[in-house]
């Protein structure tokens, strides 16, 4: 009988390729993580939507760039309270009940937009009080949506976890703002509002498959008390305050997206305001899309200052240069270090956080990424005012850099993180592997839990 050959050996290109596509093992090995991601996709097409209608209704109701900066104003306060809320709620609660109401809840605040734009003749004040109300549903959904990955991904897999979610997320910010453009040109914002009505009803339907989330045992009720259990522990660590920090300088400084119509107008390119919203987010996707390098990176607070300082310097190179097409590949460069400080800041914090205040320190996270760009609008949006669209854009970016290194000179603890090392992340590590062990039977399979 002759025997066959054996198979050729792997080429070296092909091995690099493979080390470079993402990690799909979140997605094969959970059936909650796959309902998670596919409710995420469908939901953050629709609310990108809304993203880029919001501002360019508010310029063509006022032609004024600090109207438009106001948004971010109204969401401030509302985001704070309820985010830091939100966080105390999803420790004491079941997380996917508490996602689900909220899902609802934006879904109906996305419908109230609508009715407004059919209006006559719409009205100002609608949009800033269903941004703010937005800012306060999104605070008491969002903890617990960034808590829920650690419950239903194994601990091992949870970079790649994130990595997945961020392609969902990138593709849906470079789908979501050129369809917008498209839409918003041919069939007015109101279409824009209605794609997102139908974006919430779908995604409800997918997330009202997954299964219930409980508390750990011993929760305590939400109150002021645990709260600030949360906050002195986030405190306590110094890496976790470094990642907190260098995101809202970041944002803060370098996130110029409320004033990107006016950019556009400036550089003589109207055709292009959806490719300026999805530029950044191309330049992420193209980092999510080969994310497969990042389950081997170890020093993440490395990763995050070096991916901070390149956000910075791109978002000062966007500001200098005059030509759209150079914006954009600025915009897109400063997009993708964004994704590489994201997987770093979500790896640490999900790696080394006790499950037990993993709500209420996804709340505090939840301030140190979306206050930055909340104060950012407003910054950029008077900046804009007072030395130009484009030199409010890179002042912003070289403050940013400067920011950045000096928060890593201050915080050293954040350069030293190391998984291997870190006794946080081996206590963690420890905690989930023996959660593994409790909950499956003898034959390797996770109980189905009551809905």
């Amino acid at each position: 009988m002759t025997s066959q050959p054996a198979p050729a050996p792997p080429t070296r290109l092909r091995t690099a390729v493979r080390g470079l596509l993402p990690d799909t093992a979140p997605w094969r090995s959970s059936r909650d993580f796959r309902l998670l991601w596919s409710s995420g996709c469908v939901s953050s097409l629709g609310s990108f939507l809304t993203y880029v209608a919001v501002p360019l209704q508010v310029k063509d109701l006022t032609g004024s760039s600090f109207q438009v900066g106001l948004v971010g104003a109204f969401e401030l306060v509302p985001l704070v309270v309820f985010g830091l809320w939100g966080g105390a709620l999803a420790d004491a609660l079941d997380r996917r009940r508490l996602v689900l109401l909220a899902e609802g809840g934006l879904g109906v605040l996305s419908a109230l937009l609508l009715v407004n734009a059919l209006l006559p003749q719409p009205l100002l004040w609608p949009i800033y009080a269903v941004a703010a109300l937005v800012a306060a549903v999104d605070g008491l959904q969002r903890p617990a949506l960034d808590s829920l990955t650690p419950r239903i991904v194994p601990h091992e897999q949870l970079t790649a976890a994130f990595a997945l979610n961020s392609l969902y997320r990138n593709v849906g910010s470079v789908a979501g703002p050129a369809l917008a453009g498209v839409v918003v040109a041919v069939a007015g914002v109101q279409t824009a509002y209605a794609l997102d009505v139908v974006s919430f009803a779908l995604s409800l339907l997918l997330l009202a498959r997954i299964r219930a989330v409980p508390p750990a045992s011993g929760a305590e009720r939400p109150s002021l008390r645990t709260i600030a259990t949360g906050v002195r522990y986030a405190w306590s660590r110094k890496d976790l305050l470094g990642t907190y920090a260098i995101d809202v300088c970041a944002m803060l400084f370098a996130y110029p997206v409320a004033i990107f119509p006016f950019l556009a107008a400036e550089l003589d390119a109207g055709w292009a305001l959806g490719l300026l919203y999805g530029a950044s987010a191309a330049g992420a996707l193209a980092v999510s899309g080969t994310s497969g390098w990042t389950s081997r990176i170890h020093r993440h607070g490395r990763m995050l200052v070096l991916a901070a300082l390149g956000w910075g310097a791109a978002m000062t190179l966007a500001g200098l240069v005059g030509d759209v097409w150079l914006v954009l590949l600025c915009l897109a460069a400063a997009g993708g270090a964004d994704q590489i400080s994201g997987i770093a800041r979500s790896t640490m914090w999900n790696q080394s956080i006790p499950d037990g205040l993993r709500g209420r320190l996804a709340g505090v996270e939840l301030l140190s990424y979306s206050v930055g760009p909340q104060l950012g609008q407003v910054r950029v949006g008077g900046a804009a005012g007072l030395i130009g669209v484009r030199g409010a854009i890179w002042s912003g970016g070289a403050a940013c850099v400067l920011g950045v290194a000096v928060l890593a000179v201050a915080l050293p603890s954040l350069l030293a993180y190391d998984d291997r090392t870190d006794p946080n992340a081996a206590a963690v590590r420890a905690a989930a592997e023996g959660r593994g062990a409790e909950g499956r039977d003898a034959g390797g399979r996770e109980p189905v839990p009551a809905a």
